[in-house]
Parts: C-alpha cells; structure tokens; sequence
C-alpha cells in the first residue's frame, strides 16, 4: 500500500477488529449469567460479528483503486493551473543559449573520441562507425531538468564477413518477445573462405549458443564498450584539461562522462553528464541498443543471459516530432504536456514506498509517457493542442493514461502497428512483427493501483508542487 495514508488506515481498522472482538467476548461472559433471560434476537451479537468481519476484511484487504476521487472546486482547478504554469516558468523553461553551448560541447568532445576510436580499428572484432546520433529527452526538448543530460547513441560494427540478422521471436515455439520492443540478434557467417579465422574469434568473443546458431550477446558487447571508450578517452583526456575535468562512470550496466568546465571555457559554468550507449544498426534507421535486459529475462527464463537487445527507431521518432512541429501551432503545448506530467510522476514518487517507487517508475517511464502522447496526439485534431489549452490537453493525458492502465494495454507506437502514419517510412518488418503490449507482464492489481495514483496526483497536483517546490527532481538515467 502506496504512502502513508495507506498505512493509517490498515491500524484503524486493525483497531476496530479488536474492539467489535473485545464487545462480542464480553457479551458473551454476560449471556452466560443466569439472572439474564436468554434473548430470542441477538440482534447485538450479530451487528457485532458482521463489524468483525467487515474490519478484518478492510484491515488486510488495499483500498480499491476505482473508488472516484473528489471533483475539484474551481478555486482548486485555478491554483491547480497556476501551480502548473508556475513551475514550468520557474524550473522548466530553458536558455536557448545554455542549452546551444551544452550541445556544442558535448557534440565536440564525443566526436574527437569517437575519431581516436576508429583509428584502432581491428579486423577481427568490433568497432566504431564513427558517427553518432542525438536522442533523450534534452534533444528533444522535453527534459524536465536544466540541460545537463545528453543521451548519445554510438554506433558499432561488426567485421565485414559477419551479417547480423535481428530476430522478434524466441525458442522452438517461436515465442513473440512482447517485452517493451526486444529482439535477439542472430549472426550468420558470410561463405567466403578467407577470413575464417576471424569469424572463429569473433564467435568465441562476442557470442554465445542459441539452439542451433550464434546470438550476439549485449553483456559481451557492453565489456568491450566500456574498455574501448575508457582506452579513447585516456588519449583525448590530456586536450581537454584546460577546457574541463573528465571522468567515467559506469552507472549500472550504462556508461556515464562527468564534464566539469574548468575556469571560463564554458561560459554557462554547467557540469554536464552524457550517457553513451552502444548499437548495431540493422538496415532502415533501426537500432539494437545494448543494454541491462534483467527484468526482461526473468520473464523469459529459457533464454540464455544477455542475449536481449533493445530496438531503437530513434531517427523515426524525431522525423514525427519534426512533423508535429510543422503540423500543429507554433505555440503547441504537446512537449509542455509531456514535461508537466514526467515532473508529477517524479514529484509524487516521493510519497511512496521503494518497493511501489520503483514500480510506478517502471511503468510511467519517459518512453511509455511519449508513447501515450504520440497515440492521443493522432486521436483528435492537432489545432487542439494550442498552448491556450494547455489544461485541458493535460487532463486529457491523465484520462488517456487511466484508460490505458485500465485496460492492461499501451500498444508500442512502431512495433506491430499497421496503422503507423506513412511518411514516418517505417520498415515493412518493423510492423508486421507481433504487437508489442508496453504494459504486457504487469499485475492486474498493480496497473488499477498506478492508475488510481495517477488521478489522485493529478488532483492534488497544486498541493504537491507546493510541498515539493524547493528540491530538485532526481535525475533518471
């Protein structure tokens, strides 16, 4: 049970189980007296006995998620909406010119370590493509922090006589991998004769044995990844002194530069992090991103570890934004709604457990959020989303999320959908793939419980601000 209400709630109906007990018991020892008429009606004893069991049942029982929540007076809709607007002027709006410096930098420090990379290029393993591409939140302007954090994808390469063939199912059934959009990627051996030698050490380095054939295994290519940006890094380290301080820092299984500017070099004084990720591009802008499969895995048990990828379209979804840039007003406020509701989800997070912490995250994380958005902004006509509407745009993604949760179902945006718009030019095997549920794997109880938590922090969202206005978001890697 989320919070603390939760928790008061459970003792006071604890405590009303031992007192209807306590009343029974006496009545009990009382009927037992033999100046007392037996009564032809214990009318008592049962009210009794049925508050026993109606407290019992409350105590241990969660409070339903579908109970209504109160409607808000419009003094409340008001603070609500200036709360609203309040933050994102405070804390969400930001320089043009801060956010152009950061990028410029950070393009100019992964692009010389990315050209020390190539140069030690071997024939027999992977290596760098030399080129990289821009995605997160902070690109894409939605970041719900001031721009310090860059996602940037590197891609990889295998030896020219390897070909890697993605696959979206799994074991001799030919399970679908309905996990948030995975895949395994198989490798098949080129026929030409030379270079034998290099597919053997290839095979025996980076891969591991699925049934029949060789998967390339992500924990094997994330080892290497670290090794070779930490041996790039060491030689670029000794240029950038002056500029600023570099550190690496492995975060889980991702792998995290620390920018500290040094003096006046970057005016704006902002110590950056990027978070570089390694991919293998499989033909038509799609990417299989290596990265911490777990979870995933334990839902797939027959698979062998760290075979998991996950699938990028990364370049499709910024074509989409940039079409929704062009399609609705100049002052559209659909990037506004996705930067208010990731700072609800954060700010309510604080009032929960870990353990439901951690699964709402999960749940409500920043990708599942762009989804949502990108299926309700194809709903209804984009003139809608002028910045004049903004509240209303907002209660419509709370309603839409609620309605998703509901029904256990938030279909991937690329994955499986026929319907995605033509000019996106989505792969032909990217759709006919089997649908990809985002919601698929979680209890029944716990999307009810996100859902009813999720209105509840929509309601409340002028009180949480204001208990919460003078920290700092966490930042979600």
């Amino acid at each position: 049970m989320p919070g603390r209400s939760g928790r008061r709630c459970r003792l006071f109906w604890l405590l009303a189980s031992c007192l209807s007990a306590a009343f029974l018991c006496l009545r009990s020892e009382l009927a037992t007296q033999p100046e007392e008429e037996p009564s032809p009606l214990p009318v008592l004893q049962l009210s009794l006995a049925f508050l026993l069991c109606y407290s019992l049942i409350k105590s241990w029982c969660p409070v339903c998620p579908h109970q209504p929540c109160p409607v808000l007076a419009p003094s409340a809709s008001l603070a609500r909406k200036a709360a609203l607007e309040g933050y994102y002027e405070q804390r969400l709006r930001v320089s043009p010119h801060v956010l152009g410096h950061s990028r410029a930098h950070v393009s100019q420090l992964v692009g010389e370590l990315l050209r020390v990379g190539r140069t030690e290029q071997d024939g027999g393993t992977l290596g760098f493509r030399g080129d990289f591409l821009q995605i997160g939140s902070t690109w894409e302007q939605h970041q719900t922090n001031s721009p310090d954090c860059f996602d940037i994808l590197v891609p990889i390469k295998v030896p020219q006589v390897l070909q890697l063939e993605p696959s979206f199912q799994a074991g001799p059934q030919s399970m679908p991998l309905s996990l948030g959009g995975t895949a395994i990627c198989r490798v098949k051996a080129c026929s030409k004769p030379e270079g034998a030698r290099c597919r053997r050490e290839f095979m025996e380095s980076f891969c591991v044995r699925l049934e029949k054939q060789r998967a390339l295994s992500s924990a094997q290519v994330l080892r290497w990844f670290h090794a070779k940006v930490l041996r790039s890094l060491n030689v670029i380290r000794f240029q950038w002194e002056q500029r600023c301080s570099i550190s690496l820092l492995p975060h889980r299984d991702q792998l995290i530069l620390k920018l500290l500017p040094r003096a006046d070099y970057v005016c704006c004084h902002i110590s950056l992090s990027v978070r570089l990720i390694p991919a293998l591009h499989v033909g038509d802008s799609v990417f299989l991103v290596a990265e911490s499969s777990r979870g995933k895995e334990l839902l797939l048990p027959a698979l062998t570890p760290g075979t998991l990828w996950a699938v990028y379209l990364s370049k499709h979804e910024h074509k989409f934004l940039n079409w929704l840039r062009a399609q609705t007003p100049s002052n559209s406020c659909h990037l506004k709604c996705l930067q208010l509701m990731k700072v609800l989800r954060d700010l309510a997070c604080r009032e929960f457990d870990q353990r439901f912490s951690v699964q709402w995250n999960t749940i409500l994380c920043t990708y599942n959020m762009k989804t949502a958005l990108f299926h309700l902004l194809l709903k209804g006509p984009l003139d809608a989303w002028d910045e004049k509407f903004l509240m209303e745009r907002l209660q419509d993604l709370v309603l839409f999320w609620r309605e998703r949760l509901q029904k256990q179902e938030l279909m991937h945006f690329f994955l499986g959908n026929k319907n995605v718009p033509d000019f996106l030019t989505v792969p032909r095997k990217m759709k006919e793939v089997f649908p990809v549920n985002l919601l698929a794997g979680f209890d029944a109880a716990l999307l009810d419980l996100v859902s009813f938590q999720l209105l509840k922090t929509w309601n409340c969202a002028h009180l949480i601000m204001k208990l919460h206005s003078h920290k700092h978001l966490p930042r979600n890697y």
